[in-house]
């Protein structure tokens, strides 16, 4: 006798309503009870999955997942992303016959944010109504279980069938997802999702998925050897990665470069005085380089090297500025706080902004935005963005963070943790009780 795939739903093809019927009771203890035995009749991937959407205080009735892009910012978003060039492949595999299927197709980010929902029209209206359309959160802890979400938490492609949905709003559907890398790194870039009646969660579907998923990263592999791309593929404009990184990475149309900490320095500071359509003085950078006198024949020279290492149709003399469109991934972090998006700001959040670098300017620049992003978490109010950012290694002493947590997550695993924590902060007199 074979073993069972745990990954499949419906092993034989077909639902059963006894199965059906288990599943709700199970699910019903778990939510209401939580010293729940774990059922034989579950599978094990799911019960576990349940468990996690439970700790990070997923409300099984409560309103549909946040839509966190619209308009604008998803089109914007979409045009950057990796899987952008990968769409022909997924609708010449999927979304073609999808109408007749009576299919959905969704591609999602490595957050389980919906980028492409295509397919039925008439499910998709349908759909519609669980938010279960571009530009939302299908995260598994904002959404609860479905395979997109829980495919992505387990890096592995797995069906979600009804009633083991953790969210009853979506129990009637059933889904197949599996994930997407980045065939160069082996970084998750997303998963490939389909969605609609029980037919959906028989094997020879995620067998579907599944290759389509293989097909997109095989496509991604000759594009990055034929066509590669390294400034914005979304506006042509030169791109700044400061954040998480202790150098600065500059791509351009032509060159990508890793730059040194004191021309990392230098960029910043030009990037955040054009922010404000200014430009600097040698006097001024030498000040926030160095944060004394005497410094700027230095500077004059490290701008002398940048401007020959960059190309002087990027950065500019007397005034000192950048000449053409620099996009930085600080301004995305702030451009998603701005517009009341944190999900999106903390996702573009990589780390704080050149973390070994000691230029007062600098440290003005990171202590801003990471002030920035902690007080939009902590105003969301949001238990799955709180309990992302509690993770991070500046929140881990943050008391107001930890009982923010504390106030908002379910009993369970995840709100003992921070109850814990609080504890500890408060003994130790070092939490920070920054409101």
């Amino acid at each position: 006798m074979s073993a069972v795939n745990p990954w499949l739903a419906l092993p034989d093809g077909s639902p059963s309503p006894v199965v059906a019927r288990r599943l709700r009771a199970a699910h019903e203890a778990l939510v209401t009870r939580v010293d729940a035995p774990v059922p034989a009749q579950v599978r094990t991937v799911v019960w576990d999955s349940w468990r996690r959407s439970l700790d990070s205080g997923v409300d099984p009735d409560g309103a549909a997942p946040p839509v966190d892009l619209l308009d604008g910012d998803l089109a914007s978003y979409r045009a950057g992303h990796p899987l952008a060039a990968v769409m022909p492949v997924i609708r010449r595999l999927l979304v073609a016959d999808a109408e007749v299927d009576r299919m959905i197709v969704a591609v999602t980010d490595a957050a389980g944010r919906m980028l492409w929902v295509e397919g039925d029209a008439r499910l998709r209206d349908r759909a519609a109504g669980m938010h279960f359309v571009e530009g939302a959160s299908w995260g598994e802890d904002v959404a609860g279980t479905n395979a997109p979400g829980t495919a992505l938490a387990l890096d592995h492609a797995v069906q979600i069938y009804g009633g083991e949905h953790y969210r009853r709003p979506v129990q009637p559907w059933s889904c197949s997802a599996a994930p997407v890398h980045d065939p160069r790194t082996g970084a998750l870039l997303g998963a490939i999702d389909v969605t609609g009646g029980d037919h959906v969660a028989s094997p020879h579907v995620l067998t579907l998925v599944r290759a389509t998923a293989a097909a997109a990263e095989a496509e991604l592999r000759w594009l990055s050897r034929h066509h590669p791309a390294p400034a914005d593929p979304a506006s042509g404009a030169a791109r700044l990665e400061v954040l998480g990184r202790d150098r600065a990475r500059l791509a351009t149309s032509t060159t990508v470069q890793e730059l040194s900490l004191r021309h990392s320095e230098l960029l910043v500071l030009l990037a955040e005085a054009a922010a404000r359509g200014e430009g600097r003085t040698a006097e001024q950078l030498a000040a926030e380089c160095h944060g004394g006198a005497g410094a700027t024949v230095t500077v004059r020279a490290e701008l002398s090297r940048l401007r020959r290492l960059v190309g002087g149709d990027v950065v500019g003399s007397r005034p000192y500025r950048l000449l053409g469109p620099v996009r930085t991934d600080v301004e995305e972090v702030r451009t998603q706080l701005a517009r009341g998006a944190p999900a999106a700001a903390l996702d573009r959040y990589r780390g704080p902004l050149l973390p070994g670098s000691r230029a007062p300017g600098v440290r003005v620049a990171r202590a801003r935005l990471a002030d920035d992003l902690r007080g939009a978490v902590l105003a969301s109010g949001r238990p799955d963005l709180l309990l992302r950012y509690s993770e991070r290694p500046e929140a881990a002493e943050d008391l107001a963070v930890w009982q923010a947590c504390l106030a908002l997550l379910p009993p369970g695993g995840r709100r003992s943790a921070a109850a814990a924590q609080v504890q500890r902060l408060r003994a130790g007199g070092r939490g920070t009780a920054r409101s």
